[in-house]
């Protein structure tokens, strides 16, 4: 199959060049994991368990104390978690969002399941609309919206983990100038987004678009969602 920007429209230099890549069965979650489900992950001492984590990740977990998802505080044996507009309940049916990508990875242990490659979440993808809540509908948090387990819409609400490392396309060259810069000097030791989230634009959501993140940041609204191998 083939995967990048075509170059018809507006698209950031990362988005391409577009190109053939392999794909192996795989099979995809139909929406990304909710509170609910990480929590029963924290339950089960997931953040206290080694084996599910990545060497680096586990390092995280002991150096920042770990236990919950970034903006989470237990009160009276409930959850909370503080949004933009205030502290609220955490929905357990809402996507889990401001996790690491090593939270992500370690819950995917956890579940017996990984996280997918950017190329397997686009051809999974491709066919579905870019109808979603983005920053233009003033809500400003995930939706309770996946409790529906046919949903299958892939934009909108949280930004997605993937296993892939953010690294420049086959073919692909830095821009002239200082336009070489926007991304190009970025492309190490960061791991690819893909998808959009409730905070951006609807000029940003298209299937090539590759958000990128160092694999411990916690304050983007990122979620994730599970792949299995077929």
């Amino acid at each position: 199959m083939e995967v990048g920007h075509e170059g018809a429209g507006f698209a950031f230099d990362n988005e391409g060049p577009r190109h053939k890549t392999y794909l192996a069965p795989y099979q995809l979650a139909n929406r990304p994991v909710t509170n609910g489900e990480f929590i029963e992950f924290i339950n089960d001492q997931g953040y206290e368990t080694p084996d599910y984590w990545l060497s680096d990740g586990w390092q995280k977990v002991k150096e920042e104390q770990w236990g919950h998802p970034q903006y989470w505080m237990k009160k009276d044996e409930e959850w909370y978690t503080y949004t933009l507009s205030g502290l609220q309940v955490v929905d357990p049916r809402a996507p889990v969002t401001h996790v690491s990508f090593y939270e992500a990875d370690a819950y995917a242990r956890w579940a017996g399941r990984r996280l997918p490659t950017e190329q397997e979440w686009e051809h999974a993808v491709k066919d579905q609309s870019t109808d979603g809540h983005f920053m233009e509908d003033g809500h400003f948090q995930p939706h309770s919206h996946y409790s529906n387990k046919s949903f299958d819409k892939a934009y909108g609400d949280v930004w997605e983990w993937t296993q892939s490392p953010y690294v420049p396309y086959p073919r692909s060259k830095p821009l002239e100038g200082a336009l070489g810069e926007y991304n190009a000097k970025f492309m190490a030791n960061q791991f690819v987004l893909k998808g959009g989230s409730c905070v951006t634009p609807r000029s940003h959501i298209r299937l090539t678009y590759r958000n990128f993140f160092y694999p411990h940041m916690r304050w983007q609204f990122s979620g994730f969602r599970l792949a299995d191998d077929v």
